[in-house]
Parts: C-alpha cells; structure tokens; sequence
C-alpha cells in the first residue's frame, strides 16, 4: 500500500516569476514528493550562473510587465517584446511548428547548462516530473531524466515558446485546460498522445470533491448576492434547481468584490480608484471589499495608506502574507465568500469555474489578450468601465442580473475537474 503511494508522488516543480505557476502548483501540492513544491530558480544548492539567470529573467519579467506605465516610452517597449512572445491568430490552421526567437534563446542557455543541476537532483528518485512552467520540461527532456514528463498549461493560448525545438521527438506531455489549446499544440507540432485535455487545475478546499459540494454550496449563497433583484433566478429557476437544487433563504456573507494584484504589483492604481468610487458604499455597509495584496509588503503598505486617506479600515480587507503558500491558502479562503472577482485575465480567468464573475481589468500581454478572449467567450468575464465611476456602472449591472448570469455560465461551461484528472493520470505512472 505505501509502496503504491509512493509511485503516485511527482516531482512538482514551478517558478517564482508572478503567481500563475506557482499558484497551479499550489493546486497539485498533495502530489508533491515530500511534500514541496521546488522552484526551478530558487532551490536549495542552485549554481550561481543558474541563480543569475534566472534573476534576470524575473527583474525583466517585472520591468515588462509595469513599463505601460511609464509616460511616452512604457507602451513601445512593451510592444515590442510583446510582439516577440505573440501567440499568432488561429485561423487559419497552418504549421506552426517553426521555433520562436524566445525558445531558441531558452535552448541556447540549456545547451550551456542551464537547468543540469536541477535535473541531476531530480534524478536521484524515479518519479513522474510536473512543471507548471516550460523551461524544467525541456532541461528534464535535454538532459535525459528517465521518468515521464508533464508540462501543466496555466493559460486559453499558448506562443510557441512552450513547445521543444523539436516537438516530434520529444517525451514531453501536457495537461491542458481546453480544447483550443489542444488544438493549438497540434499545429506547434506535439503528437495527440502527448496532450491530455484536463481542464486548470483547482484548489479542491474550493470545490470539495469529486462531487462539488463545497462549490455548489457557496454559489448557492454568491447567486442570492448577485441576483438582488432576482431576475436570474427567476428566469433560469428550473435550470439553476437542477445543479444546486433549492437556494437557502438569506446569503452568509455581505456582496463582496476581491481586487486581486498580479505578482508585479501592476494596476494597484485600479483598486484604489475602484475603492475611492465605492466607499460610501463600503462605509454604509452595503458593500465589502477585499485587496489581495499578495507576497509584496510595498503593495500591502501602498493599500494601507490609500486606505487611511480614505478613512476607512476595517471596511476592506487585505490578504497578505510573506509566504507563498500561507498567502495562496488565505486567497482561496477569501473566495469562497467572494462575489466577485476583479483581475486581469491570467489564470485566473479559470476560477470562473468555481462560479465566480471575472471583472476583467486590461490584459498584460499577448496570452492574457486571449485569455481575456476566452472568458468573453464563455459569457463569464465581464469587461470593467471606468474604476473612477464603479459605483455607477457596478450596481447597474448587478440589478440586471449580469454578474449572476456570468457566475452560472462559469460553474456550467468551464471545466472544474482539472485537479481531479491530472490526479487520475498521475496515478498511472510508475515514474
């Protein structure tokens, strides 16, 4: 039997470059050999010429990702490294197989080294490898690690960047959260036996399990929030019983609206505007608000401050917390007596699944373009108006009953087995 658990056990890797890959892999963290999740740019004994590049890529990934703030130049720069990582259209279908200028970068950095140390740790047990970003995939695929391969997809698109030079020939396989990505992998040129379509994988604290009681039980709380005027319920009643079954009589929470913050600190300014439009609303009790500030204490501080200034304090709550982990755990938490989520459409934009609205602030980069696409889509993202004037265009939409039709289109269309089902993969392998 311990032998048997064992064999279910992987080697979960992610990166500290944002929250994204880190918060999927806080998703599959019962799988983790040990217990831990290794990041590829800061484990234990990581060579000095690894650690540099990896920095590097971090202090670039977050100059990137604030510089359309910067006045006259900020937009140009980021335009053109944009254009670098830019997923093309889909249509039409054509070979897409040729390699990027990013990925033959990352190679050229492998083929010196980069990632052999890692690799060579990871050897000393013969386990399953997931990473939640590509570069552990291609070095474990480089440097010949024996077990099987797994490269988790965390957005609705993807550049080429996140397939091998040569997709043909190589081991890697992927978890992927729909069927455009899919579709996608198929034109880079990955073999069909290599993509496993499993839907994001999500915190099961917020789902329960494989029968979703805890999702359905908290939506059914969220919809009376979202629905004050009960046009959705009505309308679509029968529809609505059918997966929840009846609604309870009164919600357990105030509305609540989660402003959450990339791990670049970008669009802080939004919140506070979102806040300063709604804090007469807040102070009469008519609203809460909650700023997910991250691991970052300056964001933490700057919402402290904007919130002094607006004389208000323990109106809005801020999740924060220097560990990772503590801070994910606090997140989801909070979710599950949050209304409405409001983010730019990184992965993020899957939770619409757990039947939460996305209030979708504008995207930072060519995948989160397409992520904003696919919540568009899916009739589950809603695109902010003006921040300065949320206590206008917010309350109309909610009175129309938009925020409660979003949440339910999430909770029906999105794929919420995404933990489950890279679970039952894993339980396969023998490494």
């Amino acid at each position: 039997m311990n032998e048997q658990l064992l064999e279910q056990k992987v080697w979960l890797v992610a990166v500290n470059m944002g929250y994204g890959h880190q918060r999927t892999a806080y998703s599959l963290r019962s799988l983790a050999f040990n217990g831990k999740i290794i990041n590829a740019d800061d484990y234990q004994g990581i060579p000095k010429k690894d650690k540099k590049i990896w920095d590097n890529s971090e202090k670039f990934y977050t100059f990137i990702s604030r510089c359309k703030d910067i006045p006259l130049v900020g937009k140009f720069i980021f335009s053109l490294y944009d254009n670098i990582q830019k997923i093309f259209s889909f249509y039409p279908k054509r070979n897409l197989s040729a390699p990027n200028f990013v990925l033959k970068q990352v190679f050229s950095l492998i083929k010196m080294g980069w990632g052999k140390d890692l690799i060579k740790k990871l050897k000393e047990k013969s386990l399953p490898l997931i990473s939640t970003f590509y570069m552990p995939v291609f070095a474990a695929d480089f440097f010949n690690f024996s077990g099987k391969i797994f490269c988790v997809i965390c957005d609705a698109d993807i550049s080429r960047t996140w397939v091998s030079l040569k997709p043909e020939e190589s081991k890697i396989k992927y978890f992927v959260p729909n069927e455009r990505v899919v579709e996608r992998l198929k034109l880079y040129g990955v073999r069909e036996e290599n993509i496993f379509l499993t839907g994001y994988p999500l915190p099961e604290e917020n789902i329960g399990t494989e029968n979703l009681e805890i999702l359905k039980n908290d939506l059914s709380y969220r919809l009376l929030n979202l629905d004050p005027e009960r046009r959705y319920c009505q309308e679509y009643g029968v529809l609505i019983n059918k997966y929840l079954g009846d609604l309870p009589q009164k919600s357990n929470h105030p509305l609540t609206i989660m402003f959450t913050i990339g791990g670049a600190g970008a669009q802080k300014e939004i919140a506070i505007q979102a806040v300063q439009s709604l804090s007469k609303e807040i102070k009469e009790g008519n609203i809460k608000l909650v700023l997910s500030a991250g691991t970052r204490n300056n964001i933490k501080e700057y919402f402290k401050r904007s919130i002094q200034k607006l004389k208000l304090g323990k109106e809005v709550d801020i999740i924060f917390d220097e560990k990772i982990d503590r801070y994910f755990e606090k997140f989801n938490l909070a979710l599950r007596k949050t209304d409405v989520l409001w983010t730019k459409p990184s992965e993020l934009s899957f939770y619409v699944a757990l039947g939460i609205p996305i209030i979708i602030s504008p995207p930072i980069g060519s995948q989160e373009d397409f992520n904003k696409e696919w919540l568009l889509r899916m009739n589950s993202g809603i695109v902010q108006r003006n921040p300065k004037y949320t206590d206008q265009w917010f309350f109309d939409y909610l009175k129309r009953g938009m925020f409660a039709k979003a949440a339910f289109n999430g909770f029906i269309e999105a794929e919420k087995m995404g933990t489950f089902n890279i679970k039952k993969i894993i339980s396969k392998c023998s490494g």
